[in-house]
């Protein structure tokens, strides 16, 4: 981290560490009360679809059929059709407004963004839930309000990876997003957890309180978050205040190799960081799909979140049809997916500061995954140790490229050396590359209520192509990051790959 004293910059380095420890740990919290409140979907399918014959004789008596304890429009035998449908309308809409978001988020105050769609993100998910209060059992209704909380929610991400870009430059920029970044695992815990309080008893609660919980963390974001360093008399990082002629000492390319991320140049220890250029535009979509890497990172990202969300939807109503286990059990147990996922961002982010190879980290978890995938299906089931261990394995090679992606290469090539410090293209960057992932996010829960009808066996064939497509697509940065440390180990030791 560079000094961060200047002639006209005087906090101190014990209040900039203060105020970004703040900001880590804000971010940390807003965006965990959104994937809070994305999960009780989840583990409310299997109670609004139960086994109604496994409760006894139907209570009622006016009725014979056996889905007497399923909810309308949900007791029909396109039950997972219908499923697929919320999903999708909440994932579609995302991916769309995820492209515009980032355009609005590089305009417009963070803070009042992130608040705002963090209340209104509140109100939806609550609506949902209140369609169990108030007997509510028309599709449209949940269908118009998955749509309306997709659309909101896409404030949250490009939001909060420009907010801690703003306060960290590139040194060890994979490992603090890839703890950072367990913020997504732990509010899928949390949201099973909250959820699986009430999915037996009143199913509407399972989205009511965590719509209280993540409008509540908005109003708070309101108040204490500092969107700038500037804002509280602090130095930005250097890759903020770079002129034309200037390259960003932290920066580390591809080309760099190992160890090259520890080098630190002369002005790392500089009292006096150059003064700021003149304020730059806001990058348009073009010129940000112009960086070197946001197209391929997009792409995998599109298929590794393809699998990420189909696990993350339908994962609990396949371990209810698998191991039958009930709903509050089956959810229960699908949080150690996501306790993988805390494992698995943290060691990508380990390993890729250390190479200096974003993409060969991801490749190399994406091939690993594939045959896990396979196991999972056809061996996670044989005992409860079996089955605990497989999970925690698949969600930390499932969801550690899909960490480092969407943090440390999104701020990594937000900040690219090609944009001359221009940091407004953070949020813009954010959006393209998680709005096209939010693509395959939306495809993989609408597949997978397609293809289940058929087995859970296609299911996972499905998830084995989506990771093998995601490594495939790497390959052109994979090949510029081996060349890289190709030409460093040629210098440091004499020798010439080949």
């Amino acid at each position: 981290v560079p000094t961060l004293v200047s002639p006209t910059l005087t906090s101190p380095l014990p209040l900039f560490c203060s105020y970004r420890g703040l900001t880590l740990v804000l971010t940390f919290f807003c965006y965990t009360s959104y994937h809070l409140s994305r999960k009780p979907i989840s583990i409310v399918k299997s109670q609004l679809h139960p086994n109604c014959s496994a409760l006894g004789p139907n209570p009622r008596n006016d009725s014979n059929s056996s889905t007497w304890c399923s909810w309308a429009p949900f007791d029909g035998d396109n039950y997972k059709e219908l499923f697929g449908a919320l999903d999708n309308a909440f994932l579609v809409a995302y991916a769309i407004g995820m492209f515009i978001s980032g355009i609005f988020g590089e305009r417009l105050p963070l803070r009042y963004y992130l608040s705002g769609g963090m209340v209104l993100s509140g109100l939806f998910t609550a609506l949902f839930g209140l369609g169990y209060f108030w007997d509510i059992h028309v599709l449209w209704y949940f269908i118009v309000v998955q749509v309306c909380n997709g659309l909101v929610q896409t404030t949250g991400w490009p939001s909060v990876v420009a907010c801690v870009g703003n306060w960290f430059g590139k040194g060890k920029r994979g490992l603090i997003m890839g703890i950072w970044n367990s913020h997504t695992s732990v509010g899928n815990i949390l949201g099973s957890l909250i959820a699986g309080i009430w999915v037996s008893s009143a199913w509407g609660l399972s989205f009511v309180v965590p719509g209280i919980i993540i409008a509540t963390v908005g109003i708070v974001c309101f108040f204490f978050l500092v969107e700038y360093p500037e804002d509280v008399g602090c130095s930005p990082p250097l890759h903020h205040v770079m002129t034309t002629n200037e390259k960003d000492p932290e920066a580390v390319t591809p080309n760099e190799g190992p160890l090259s991320i520890s080098g630190q140049s002369s002005a790392d220890h500089s009292d006096s960081p150059k003064e700021p250029a003149e304020e730059p535009e806001a990058i348009s979509f073009l010129g940000a799909l112009r960086i070197p890497g946001v197209v391929e990172f997009s792409l995998c990202l599109l298929f590794a979140k393809l699998v990420s969300y189909t696990f993350l939807y339908w994962l609990p109503l396949y371990i209810v049809n698998v191991a039958h286990f009930g709903a509050k059990e089956a959810g229960d147990l699908s949080t150690l997916f996501d306790v993988g996922g805390i494992l698995g961002g943290i060691f990508a982010g380990l390993i890729s500061d250390y190479t200096g190879g974003r993409a060969t980290t991801c490749c190399m978890m994406l091939v690993v995954a594939a045959p896990m995938l396979f196991l999972y299906n056809h061996i996670g089931q044989n005992g409860i140790g079996t089955s605990i261990a497989m999970l925690i394995i698949c969600g930390a090679l499932v969801n550690g490229p899909y960490a480092l992606i969407t943090t440390a290469v999104s701020a990594d090539l937000g900040t690219h050396e090609s944009l001359k410090g221009n940091a407004k293209a953070l949020s813009t960057v954010t959006a393209i590359i998680d709005g096209t992932g939010s693509i395959g996010a939306a495809l993989g829960p609408l597949l997978a209520g397609l293809i289940s009808p058929t087995g859970w066996n296609n299911v996972f064939y499905m998830l084995i192509a989506a990771d093998v497509l995601a490594c495939l697509l790497l390959t052109r940065v994979v090949v510029k990051e081996v060349r890289g440390w190709c030409g460093y180990m040629v210098r440091k030791r004499g020798y010439v790959c080949t």
